[in-house]
């Protein structure tokens, strides 16, 4: 059952019916899992609507690798998925860097008058900074952020 999904797009909020897309399950199964799976709570809005952040997407993916791929059932899955979840505490707890993966820069003081100088608007002394590091470098970011919530 292996297939390859995907990539989640750069949304705040997904319908039910982008999630069973992304994920490769059916609305109604995703309806099941919120029952499950506690951790998965997506907003509701007008008419039961719900709607989906992208860690709730990612946490779906993982749901669904646990059951179809790995072979857990619905119980393994979920206690499975509380062990991830409290390694993810206990990380945050013990101060452990959530930047895997991700290169970190080092920036001097005359990178950082740069960077300064840009978020102020002051294009002439920000120049030397290439526009698309720092998009790069702002996506990352906003990515951990998103994984965070």
């Amino acid at each position: 059952m292996e297939k390859t999904l995907p990539p989640i797009p750069a949304k705040r909020y997904f319908t039910i019916g982008e999630v069973g897309d992304l994920c490769g399950v059916k609305p109604h199964v995703l309806r099941y899992w919120e029952q499950e799976f506690t951790q998965l709570r997506p907003m509701k809005r007008r008419g039961n609507r719900r709607y989906y952040q992208h860690h709730e997407v990612l946490m779906i993916r993982r749901i669904r690798d646990l059951l179809y791929d790995q072979g857990f059932t619905i119980s393994g899955a979920r206690n499975k998925m509380q062990e991830l979840l409290q390694l993810e505490r206990d990380k945050k707890r013990s101060g452990e860097d959530m930047l895997d993966g991700v290169e970190v820069v080092e920036m001097n003081s005359e990178d950082m008058d740069e960077f300064d100088a840009l978020m102020a608007g002051d294009a002439d002394e920000a120049c030397s900074m290439p526009v698309a590091q720092l998009r790069r470098e702002l996506f990352e970011i906003r990515e951990l952020l998103l994984i965070a919530d």
